[in-house]
């Protein structure tokens, strides 16, 4: 158990900052990066990426800090905080293809011009992927309660806001009036209000 704990405490730091900065880094300098294309953009980005997943490797002892133990609060935080997040990738899983998913469309508007989803789980809060996001990852840092998950998980939560943001001022200039229309109907991330 306490190998697996390990495990998931790593996969927390060594993938949860990379995949938020990489967003970062595309999102508002997507054309930029549109005249590489999607897949040389990757191939730029992965690099650093895979220079910071093996300096967290080579740096992990410190970083995980503190190895706080197995707990039975902890586990049934983690349990509640996973399905809750299966239960929310479900739903919107049913309208992104992987292309959506990996940003495609975003570094290809002449291959995949989109369109603004506003149906089903959509149609209810504006970003549930990135709830999924954080229900998952504090699933994973609740199992394995290493103190450098916890802190990875709460300082990667403004960068993951920064996103959120990126990403809605570049549906705006894809959408303009039709996003903001879904933007006063539709809330960004609690479904505090019916749709109308």
């Amino acid at each position: 158990m306490n190998k697996l704990r390990y495990i998931f405490a790593f996969l927390v730091l060594a993938s949860y900052p990379p995949a938020i900065l990489l967003w970062v880094a595309i999102h508002p300098f997507t054309s930029f990066w549109r005249r590489f294309g999607p897949v040389w953009t990757y191939v730029l980005l992965g690099i650093p990426v895979a220079g910071y997943v093996a300096a967290a490797w080579m740096a992990r002892a410190f970083l995980l800090g503190t190895d706080l133990g197995t707990s039975v609060i902890t586990m049934i935080l983690a349990t509640v905080c996973f399905a809750a997040g299966a239960v929310l990738g479900r739903a919107w899983r049913k309208h992104l293809s992987f292309a959506m998913l990996s940003g495609i469309p975003e570094l290809s508007r002449q291959q995949f011009p989109g369109k603004l989803l506003t149906d089903g789980i959509y149609g209810r809060i504006r970003h549930p992927r990135y709830i999924e996001v954080v229900l998952v990852t504090f699933s994973y840092a609740f199992f394995a309660n290493y103190l450098g998950t916890y802190l990875v998980v709460l300082l990667g939560m403004p960068l993951l806001y920064l996103v959120v943001v990126l990403e809605e001022r570049e549906l705006q200039e894809r959408f303009g009036e039709e996003y903001q229309a879904y933007c006063r109907r539709v809330p960004r991330f609690l479904p505090w209000r019916r749709p109308r």
